[in-house]
């Protein structure tokens, strides 16, 4: 109840301000008198859709209903002399039902209801720019998520609309403070109080595997390193394991609080401009946006285990079969703590429009052998587009990060990135052509994952006459079904959307 109050009162204090503005209060003496004062201008903004996104692979099982077709964004401005406010709203069935339906989550400090796209503050003090509130900062040069873009986590409850960027970025309570030095060179700070990961669905459609198979996993992992650190039981242990794994601990452990200032977030950057080519270099400290599982006490376990069972004999050994105590296995999940440096450049190479980021991430595991702890690794990404043939414009962009220390990994089963490939690499591309005065455009995006194999491409086709634009497009996730794209192969979808701007 208390978050629909506030969400009223937001909105009520948004037509009252509109109200002012355009109709006024108090007397025409009274507005002549107040000529020193600087005008205030309040500006409306949104848009409005209506939109059929069905699944290809289940159309039987499918029910749309009228709240699910259609969506709204309200943003309103008001900006004076030295200062502005802004607050942007998305307005759906699922982010209004947010506070309709009171989400637990909401009591999370951390929890920013998607029903809020932006709101904040921003002051003008000379070449000094001040913001404050809930804010989607972009932070590097790269155009789809470059490794510098460290500022919003992501929404990944739903990855029919993943191309927009901005959309899926998750506004987080910030300070941030910039400086035009001299119209060529900026020095940016940014402070964020809390932290906050990437958002997942926890069941339906869009879950992802890699946690629905997270006790297959670790029970593949014990097992492993048991199998490492008593070769000579080898058989025992194959034998004993059904019994020994339905002895184990929940494994779904909670998720940590972040919500205190211990989990701040800040950063710096400087740009600049040195002949044609625009360098930026940054420093960031903060949490890594997915968690990483572990589970501590596997050796003192698996001690225990064996001797438990020695000798492997009922009449010499009253405890045989002994299954070890579960309380040993300590299971969790933790955001780690990281320092980033890292580097951008942008410039235009024969006639390439070039981008490119690199960044080192230094973790907690400075040696690699933690097993609780990710490993440092290096992010890079390299990007240009160009016009071709026939008003054709290609688009392309590869990320990739490359784990250090990777042979620590390997020697242990249960570290917390066993099983996971030393680099992660994807390639964007997108292909578009515009037609009739660029009123139409025709594009296709596809994203591959190099070592998962998988694909999602998304060819579209946007009609856009003034604030109207009519949009048919699709969604095609392919590839090996257990990679991050490919496992969401029933997920494909055709959709038709149209959409008005004012």
């Amino acid at each position: 109840m208390k978050n629909r109050i506030i969400f009223y009162t937001l909105l009520a204090g948004a037509a009252l301000a509109l109200y002012a503005q355009d109709f006024g209060f108090g007397s025409d003496e009274d507005t002549v008198k107040d000529t020193s004062t600087p005008p205030i201008t309040v500006k409306v903004g949104g848009e409005i859709a209506v939109e059929f996104s069905p699944y290809t692979h289940d159309l039987d099982k499918q029910t749309i209903s009228f709240k699910d077709m259609v969506s709204g964004k309200l943003n309103l401005k008001a900006a004076g002399e030295n200062v502005e406010a802004y607050a942007a709203f998305n307005l759906n069935a699922e982010s209004i039902g947010e506070l309709w339906n009171e989400n637990p989550l909401l009591n999370d400090p951390t929890y920013t209801p998607l029903i809020i796209d932006e709101a904040f503050l921003r002051g003008y003090i000379g070449p000094v720019t001040l913001e404050a509130g809930l804010r989607k900062l972009t932070w590097g040069k790269a155009d789809s998520l470059g490794p510098l873009d460290v500022i919003n986590p992501l929404d990944y409850t739903d990855l029919r609309n993943i191309t927009d960027i901005q959309a899926v970025k998750i506004a987080r309570p910030l300070f941030h403070v910039s400086w035009d030095m001299d119209g060529f060179s900026k020095i940016e700070g940014v402070f964020i109080p809390n932290f906050t990961g990437h958002r997942f669905a926890q069941e339906g459609r869009w879950a992802p595997a890699q946690y629905a198979a997270m006790k297959e996993t670790v029970e593949t992992g014990i097992r492993n390193r048991a199998l490492q650190r008593y070769p000579q039981f080898a058989l025992l242990m194959q034998a004993m394991y059904p019994q020994i794994a339905d002895n184990f601990p929940d494994l779904s452990p909670e998720y940590p609080d972040m919500s205190t200032l211990k989990s701040f977030q800040s950063g710096l950057r400087f740009t600049t401009t040195i002949g044609p080519a625009d360098i930026g270099v940054q420093y960031f400290y903060g949490n890594l946006f997915r968690p990483d599982f572990s589970i501590t006490g596997v050796d003192d376990f698996l001690d225990d285990l064996v001797w438990g069972n020695y000798p492997p004999d009922p009449l010499l050994n009253p405890n045989f079969p002994y299954s070890g105590n579960s309380g040993l296995l300590s299971p969790r999940l933790k955001y780690n703590r990281y320092h980033q440096i890292g580097l951008d450049y942008a410039q235009v190479l024969f006639t390439l429009n070039v981008r490119a980021e690199a960044a080192l991430h230094l973790t907690e595991d400075r040696q690699g052998d933690d097993r609780s702890v990710r490993n440092p690794f290096i992010g890079w990404s390299l990007g240009f587009d160009r016009d071709l043939f026939w008003g054709i414009n290609v688009n392309i962009q590869c990320n990739e990060t490359i784990r250090l220390f990777n042979n620590k990994v390997k020697d242990n089963p249960v570290d917390c990135e066993a099983g996971a490939d030393v680099t992660a690499t994807r390639i964007t591309l997108r292909l578009s052509k515009k037609f009739f005065r660029d009123e139409l455009e025709s594009a296709v995006t596809c994203i591959w994952g190099i070592e998962d194999l998988d694909c999602y491409i998304i060819p579209a086709l946007t009609w856009t006459v003034g604030g109207m634009s009519a949009e048919l497009s699709a969604g095609i996730f392919t590839g090996k079904e257990s990679g991050e794209l490919g496992q969401y192969w029933e997920n494909s979808f055709v959709r038709a959307c149209l959409k008005y701007s004012f």
